[in-house]
């Protein structure tokens, strides 16, 4: 359902879900103590079950998924490291050029099919600077998206994912993966998220897109690594106080939201499969996994396309000069896949 009132039908992306009423009870009744103290009890217990969940010692609060990603890219690399990453991938991508600012590391940038690496190619991105006379950077931490937001929220299968760690782990690199919509792919693969993060170092977790928080993602990893990463979002500006009002959304959205990210699944296939027969657009079926939908449309005209669907009502997002992108989320309906479907169509050129 809806859950707040709205003429229009909002699949810009799964961030810009608002908690539910349940959400804001449980974030109203939170018991908080001063975190940056180590007293928020609500915090302490969102921390200890990601933790569990993931399979890793310890876990760590910060208020967004691109600190999550740059706390871990700068407790294990050192400055003229290099990162492995796939070439549309969101640390390189969308988060300001942070690996370079705050951590000073160069990227090695992997081809991938619908946004997955193969493990070949990342072994073959990975340079030393040892026995490089000095020319190389140290490629030092291997990064995973999964799900691949640019890929159009493809999976990374097991077998997929448990090669790139031990491709990582062989040529003595760090692995991280950057699970902004790690549940998604959870649900989509079948795969507990302590299978999927088993062979990896560090994992950022989200809480404010597909689990519908307002705010917040978690790091998981061991106590060393947490105990750096600790101290790197005080220097990050990420330290908070009574933070246990936005913990208790994350662990409401935990105990709510994760089953029910199959409902999104669907919608977005529902979506896609409608405009996959219409004249004016493309979609690559094989990449509607999750919750995402690309779709292509004739003339280069993305822009275009997101005004025409506006006036129908109907927000998104443009990609590329040829791209708009779909989200479902936990406020779309059944009636606003047959809207936006509807809205699609007559919108065409």
């Amino acid at each position: 359902m809806r859950h707040y009132p709205s003429d229009g039908v909002d699949l810009r992306s799964d961030t810009v879900t608002q908690p539910t009423p349940g959400m804001r009870d449980a974030m109203s009744a939170a018991s908080v103590g001063d975190d940056v103290l180590g007293d928020d009890q609500t915090v302490i217990e969102l921390q200890e079950r990601v933790a569990r969940m993931f399979g890793k010692e310890e876990a760590l609060f910060v208020p967004s998924g691109t600190m999550s990603n740059a706390i871990a890219i700068r407790a294990q690399t050192e400055p003229g490291d290099e990162v492995i990453t796939q070439r549309h991938s969101h640390i390189y991508v969308y988060e300001g050029g942070g690996y370079a600012a705050l951590s000073g590391c160069s990227i090695a940038l992997v081809p991938g099919k619908d946004g997955i690496m193969s493990p070949k190619d990342v072994e073959s991105a990975i340079r030393k600077g040892d026995g490089s006379l000095g020319h190389y950077p140290n490629g030092s931490m291997v990064c995973v998206e999964n799900t691949s937001n640019r890929g159009g929220g493809t999976c990374y299968s097991l077998d997929e994912l448990d090669e790139i760690a031990k491709v990582a782990k062989d040529n003595n690199c760090k692995s991280h993966i950057d699970g902004a919509r790690i549940f998604n792919a959870s649900v989509s693969s079948s795969l507990s998220t302590e299978r999927m993060a088993r062979g990896y170092d560090t994992i950022s977790v989200c809480l404010s897109k597909g689990l519908g928080a307002p705010v917040g993602s978690v790091l998981v990893g061991p106590s060393d690594t947490l105990y750096k990463a600790h101290r790197w979002r005080k220097m990050f500006g990420g330290g908070m106080r009574q933070a246990g009002v936005l913990a208790a959304a994350g662990i409401y959205a935990l105990d709510n939201n994760i089953g029910r990210l199959s409902q999104d699944h669907v919608r977005a296939r529902e979506i896609a499969s409608a405009v996959s027969d219409m004249d004016s657009y493309t979609v690559n079926m094989n990449q509607v996994q999750t919750n995402m939908v690309y779709v292509g449309c004739e003339g280069g005209d993305s822009e275009n396309l997101v005004r025409r669907l506006e006036d129908r009502g109907i927000k998104t997002l443009t990609i590329d000069d040829s791209t708009i992108r779909i989200v479902t989320h936990l406020h779309i309906t059944d009636n606003d896949v047959q809207k936006t479907i509807e809205a699609l169509e007559s919108a065409q050129i």
